[in-house]
């Protein structure tokens, strides 16, 4: 059998926006992403006036979304959506493979001023009680795939980890961070003010990145885990405990050293990341793929929309003499004549 070698070379030092890179840690049986957003998540972010706390909290869900999604092998949408009683009623982040990402948030705002005033304004706090729905959609021909999990008041990597435990069965944690950004201020030319100069507040943007971890070994008898409380055992059995495996204890280890800084340094590249973590094991990345923020609408899909609806309900959408439509995606705004969307 011929024997290809694997190049090697050292960590590009180069980090690269809104991008995914996969990677894989052959002598403990684990695979992972890293996700590094910027320009992308301040795009779509910048075009809500969210409160702070739920900018964040869309930013983690936009994060843990492109991590999942990104696996898909095949060109589909993976869709996040949260449905709870807390602040935050509803998550949804929508991204459709390679790389497409477009997310909103529905809040109650008054309760979210609350909360921040209250300082009861985690991600868990914020969530509430409710469920997590993550839907596979392979296209028109295809049967939708959707897993459930609990919102019990944790944050979206404790649900993650739930999701996985329970719907995948794949050993796999998750990190992730949002954070915002400032960059100094600067001088900027002005025509027509006296000196030529005016000082320009700090700019204002957000970054944020991840990392998803799993253990997949060859024999799966390796990913064995112990049977799912409540199960149904008889009341006062012992629960079920089962080791687990030694590479998966050092995978748990080793993402659990990282640091929320580490994951959004824009001086910290990717690659050079996993070197710190795997150096020790051997780490291989592979091919990576950008990330964009890119809604789907667009006039003649909202005109198709409204045209589905009966003259009746067309009818009730008229306000002084025009239908308006605003994505709640990316917030563009449309207007049509009524005549331009009668069925």
């Amino acid at each position: 059998m011929t024997e290809f070698a694997i190049p090697s070379r050292t960590p590009d030092e180069t980090p690269a926006e809104d991008a995914i890179l996969p990677f894989e840690v052959a002598s403990l049986d684990l695979r992972g992403r890293v996700v590094r957003l910027s320009p992308a998540l301040d795009h779509i972010l910048a075009a809500h006036d969210y409160p702070l706390p739920v900018a964040k909290l869309l930013g983690e869900a936009i994060v843990l979304t492109v991590l999942l999604g990104s696996s898909l092998k095949f060109e589909g949408r993976f869709i996040l959506q949260t449905q709870t009683d807390g602040p935050v009623r509803m998550l949804v982040v929508d991204f459709t493979s390679p790389g497409r990402v477009r997310a909103c948030a529905r809040f109650d705002r008054p309760r979210v001023e609350a909360a921040i005033a209250a300082q009861k304004a985690s991600a868990g706090e914020l969530l509430g009680q409710g469920h997590l729905a993550m839907t596979i959609d392979q296209g028109t021909d295809m049967s939708r795939y959707q897993g459930l999990v609990a919102l019990t008041g944790g944050d979206l990597e404790d649900a993650a980890h739930e999701y996985f435990m329970r719907s995948e069965q794949i050993p796999t944690r998750v990190r992730l961070a949002v954070a915002e950004e400032f960059s100094a201020a600067k001088l900027e030319v002005r025509a027509g003010t006296a000196s030529g100069q005016v000082r320009a507040g700090p700019r204002h943007s957000w970054r944020a990145g991840g990392m998803l971890l799993q253990f997949l070994p060859k024999k799966v008898e390796r990913m064995r885990g112990p049977d799912l409380d409540p199960g149904d055992a008889p009341e006062g059995t012992a629960p079920h405990v089962v080791a687990e495996d030694d590479a998966w204890v050092t995978g748990q280890a080793l993402i659990a050293t990282v640091e929320d800084l580490e994951l959004i340094d824009p001086e910290l590249s990717s690659e050079r990341l996993l070197y710190r973590l795997f150096h020790e094991h051997g780490v291989r990345v592979f091919r990576s793929t950008p990330v964009e923020a890119k809604c789907s609408c667009s006039r003649a899909n909202v005109a198709n929309m409204l045209k589905s609806f009966s003259q009746d309900d067309r009818d009730h959408m008229v306000e002084n003499g025009v239908i308006s439509v605003t994505c709640e995606f990316c917030s563009s705004h449309y207007v049509f004549e009524p005549t331009e969307v009668a069925g």
